[in-house]
C-alpha cells in the first residue's frame, strides 16, 4: 500500500477484518480493547491477524514487535510505522 493511511483509516480497517474474518462483535472494537481479554483472540487468531496485516501493508512485522501488541490501539500503531 503506497498510499499513507490515517490512524483512523486503518481502524476502520482492521475492524472490518475482525468483524468479517474473525466474527468480532464490532461493538466491542475499541482502541483499549485487549485483542485476547475482551476480544477473544486466541494464539491461532493472533497469528492469522498478523498474516493480515501482512497482507494489508505489504510488509512483515517482526514477531517481536508483534509480542507486544495487546490492544487495537497497538495493532493500528503497529500498522502506522509498517505503512
Amino acid at each position: 500500500m503506497s498510499e499513507k493511511l490515517t490512524k483512523d483509516e486503518i481502524l476502520k480497517n482492521l475492524t472490518s477484518i475482525l468483524v468479517e474474518d474473525f466474527e468480532v462483535d464490532e461493538a466491542l472494537i475499541t482502541p483499549d480493547a485487549r485483542l485476547f481479554e475482551d476480544l477473544e483472540l486466541d494464539s491461532i487468531d493472533a497469528v492469522d491477524l498478523a498474516v493480515q496485516v501482512q497482507q494489508f501493508t505489504n510488509k512483515k512485522i517482526s514477531p517481536d514487535n508483534f509480542k507486544q501488541i495487546k490492544t487495537i490501539n497497538d495493532v493500528v500503531d503497529a500498522i502506522a510505522e509498517l505503512l
